[in-house]
């Protein structure tokens, strides 16, 4: 037996290294293929930063080239307007003023027209790719829903199930304790019966040993008594003596024979006593533990229910976040819609809209691109779930023998008849619903899409924090109208903040203080704060703008009173007239003069406006020379109001290609994080797994090296103990991996913290609106 049982092991052993040779090797063909998946997607994402990069590059270069068109643009034009100055020809500085102010019109109608209907066109194609982003939300929600509720039944099923086998177990415990009440007090009275027998035959003994000793003593007295008897007896006495003697002896020896009997039979009794007391000190022992083995199981009992409690809530908030989800997508799908209907550009000067503009538009396409990483990271999750269950299949669970007890499972051996109680035999066959590594890894793949869907949901609700700090601010203009209707959004997101905020407070209410609820509560608290500041600002911007306006009416209205005045002198003064066709080489006027003299090299708009105001003040010019002065220093106001803009403009330009470079590297550090953290939660599985199969085997041979008494009771055991020890193999493996599993969150959730307090400390205050 010694013999089979050893070579038994060695196959088993042998097995046991040739399934881990199995699976090492298909862990190095996963690490491959997942190597070339990481190599593949970094191809893929640096291609994506390279054409990102050339398309900004290129993006910058051509508002670059537009500003510095601008620029000389304006500058021909105003050295078109020096040297009609200089040539001293009012007339045809109007007509020139006149076709140059038609001529900037109908270009201005035309890019106008074109920037329109480009926007129509843009529009909707954003609204197509809304649409069927929001079909795809849709179904990706009905999916989550459908999974969550199957998951919540699959729940459901699996504590009445664990429930029933909690009620099955107590009860059989509590059969086991009464059965051993009644083998106690069973052994206790044989073991009274067994007592009064031994004092008995104590008894017996003693009489025997007393009428011995009579004996003895009269055969002394009869010897001794009669010594001329003995020496010369009669003819008659001879025989009766002789006969008596010999039934002496054999009572003595029968006596002596009874006696010995009478001790073995006593030494016997002492030991099936002493056998007795050691049984029944197991069996008190074994009802102890039996009854500390069911405490836990009440324990457990009350754990689970409190679970399921647990996600039944977390079933509820995650289908009200769903509907907030679609809710708030919808929104935005409306959002952008509306926004282009309010949208309208004032003029050709202002670039800030057009920056504005071309901002929206590429949060938009990081919105869709975000949509696109979100679907394949849904489609690989599907397709990595479907290869692990078709991989892990074919498995089947080799049989194991196992000893439980108050402990978890002991490795030793029982020798004593007495372990028949607390040795079962595994019989893990394929009647069991699901194997433990198709659980582990369904409970791995949802934390992961859990933990990715939280990452996305967070990055999407960023995404569109922006998108509407961006309409609000390409949104402000002098329009009454849009400014009303500006703050009435602004009041709604306002209010739908305060009912977020109210709803946090509830579940934190429900669920206890959490410190990742605390954080998004002060997160929407700061949002809020910012959303009431943005508010009370508007009625400021406001006023700023009307009183801009109002004092563009004054200057003009000015302007205008001093034209008018102008004439009137000149109507006043006709001899002044005299002299404004007659000009020579040699009589030409003061402007003329100052003009020749200085020249104009390089067009300093200080400078310039400086030389007017000394033009100005010179009192020998005439009527018409001030009227042009003065349009030239209103002109040259113009263009360093547009110049500054134009500088302002690139300014703005440069920082967002910083801020959008530092977000670039913020979120590869994210995704490398990310990865690092995968491979870890990876390997820590293989880890669990490789101990639990060690722990199997090791628990098996130790049961495989028993005596053929101990093997012979473990191979009688029933079906239902069978079921309960695969049970508790079960229950072992889910507690091992559940520990494993916490562990990992932790750490994941400590790296995510960090991630999310680094995020924090590098992203760049929002740009001031203007």
């Amino acid at each position: 037996m010694v013999g089979i049982s050893s070579k038994s092991v060695s196959k088993l052993r042998e097995r046991v290294q040739e399934q881990r040779q199995a699976r090492e090797l298909e862990q190095h063909k996963h690490a491959v293929a997942l190597t070339d998946l990481r190599a593949k997607l970094h191809e893929e994402k640096l291609r994506e930063l390279l054409v990102a990069r050339e398309a900004q590059g290129r993006q910058h270069e051509v508002e670059l080239a537009r500003a510095i068109k601008i620029r000389e643009s304006e500058a021909q034009r105003l050295q078109g307007l020096v040297t009609v100055l200089r040539d001293g020809a009012p007339d045809k500085l109007k007509s020139a003023l006149l076709t140059e102010a038609r001529e900037e019109a109908r270009r201005g109608l035309d890019l106008e027209r074109i920037k329109l209907q480009q926007e129509v066109q843009e529009q909707k194609v954003t609204r197509k790719q809304a649409e069927e982003a929001l079909a795809n939300a849709l179904q990706a929600d009905k999916a989550k829903a459908a999974d969550l509720r199957t998951a919540y039944q699959h729940h459901q099923d699996e504590v009445h199930r664990i429930k029933r086998d909690c009620e099955k177990d107590i009860r059989r415990l509590m059969d086991e304790l009464k059965a051993k009440d009644r083998q106690v007090g069973a052994l206790e009275r044989e073991l009274g019966a067994q007592a009064g027998h031994a004092q008995k035959l104590q008894l017996q003994k003693e009489a025997l040993d007393e009428q011995l000793g009579h004996v003895r003593e009269a055969e002394r007295h009869g010897n001794h008594g009669s010594p001329k008897r003995e020496v010369m007896p009669g003819l008659g006495e001879t025989p009766d003596l002789l006969y008596n003697q010999d039934v002496e002896e054999r009572d003595l020896r029968r006596f002596q024979l009874k006696i010995a009997e009478l001790h073995s039979v006593i030494r016997k009794l002492e030991d099936r006593n002493a056998l007795l007391a050691d049984e029944r000190n197991e069996l008190l022992k074994r009802a102890r533990e039996a009854e500390s083995q069911v405490k836990p199981i009440f324990e457990k009992n009350k754990r689970l229910s409190k679970k399921n409690d647990d996600m039944l809530h977390t079933l509820q908030r995650m289908e009200e976040k769903l509907k907030n989800l679609s809710r708030e997508n919808a929104e935005m799908v409306r959002g952008p819609s509306h926004h282009s209907q309010l949208r309208r550009p004032i003029s050709l000067t202002d670039l800030s809209h057009a920056h504005e503009e071309q901002e929206v538009e590429f949060l938009k396409l990081q919105i869709s691109e975000q949509r696109g990483v979100i679907d394949e990271l849904t489609q690989e999750r599907e397709r990595l779930l479907i290869n692990k269950k078709n991989k892990r299949k074919p498995l089947k669970p080799t049989k194991r023998h196992v000893v439980e007890t108050y402990f978890g499972f002991d490795e030793e051996s029982v020798d004593s008849e007495t372990s028949s109680l607390t040795s079962f035999n595994t019989d893990l066959t394929d009647r069991t619903p699901a194997t433990p590594e198709e659980d582990i890894e369904e409970g791995v793949s949802r934390e992961e899409a859990e933990l990715r869907f939280r990452q996305l949901t967070r990055e999407y609700q960023a995404l569109q924090r922006a998108y509407a700090l961006l309409q609000e601010h390409s949104g402000g203009s002098m329009d009454a109208e849009r400014e009303a209707r500006t703050r009435e959004q602004l009041q709604a997101e306002l209010s739908g903040c305060q009912a977020k905020i109210a709803d946090l407070e509830k579940a934190l209410v429900e669920r206890g203080q959490d410190a990742k609820w605390v954080e998004q509560k002060q997160y929407l608290l700061r949002a809020n704060q910012d959303y009431h500041e943005k508010v009370g600002g508007c009625p400021g911007a406001e006023a700023r703008l009307q009183a801009e306006v109002q004092d563009a009416r004054d200057q003009n209205e000015l302007l205008e009173f001093r034209v008018l005045e102008l004439e009137e002198r000149e109507r006043r003064s006709p001899a002044l007239n005299l002299h404004m066709s007659s000009f020579t080489e040699n009589s030409s006027s003061a402007l003329q003069t100052h003009c020749h003299q200085e020249g104009v090299k390089d067009l300093i708009i200080p400078e310039l406006m400086k030389k007017l105001d000394i033009l100005g003040d010179n009192g020998n010019l005439r009527n018409e020379e001030q009227v042009t002065v003065i349009q030239a220093g209103t002109v040259l106001s113009l263009c360093e109001k547009w110049l500054k803009q134009i500088d302002n403009t690139e300014a703005a330009l440069t920082q967002k290609m910083s801020d959008l470079e530092n977000d670039k590297e913020l979120f590869s550090k994210q995704k490398g994080f990310l990865e690092e953290e995968l491979d870890y939660r990876k390997q820590a599985l293989d880890q669990a797994y490789m101990r639990i199969e060690e722990l199997e085997a090791t628990l098996y041979s130790a049961l495989q090296q028993e005596q053929p008494g101990g093997r012979a009771v473990a191979e009688a055991l029933s079906e239902r103990q069978r079921e309960e020890l695969r049970l508790a193999v079960d229950r072992l493996r889910r507690q091992i991996l559940r520990q494993s599993r916490q562990y990992d969150s932790q750490i994941l959730q400590e790296r995510m913290e960090m991630l999310q307090q680094a995020h924090q400390v590098r992203t760049p205050p929002p740009p001031p609106s203007r």
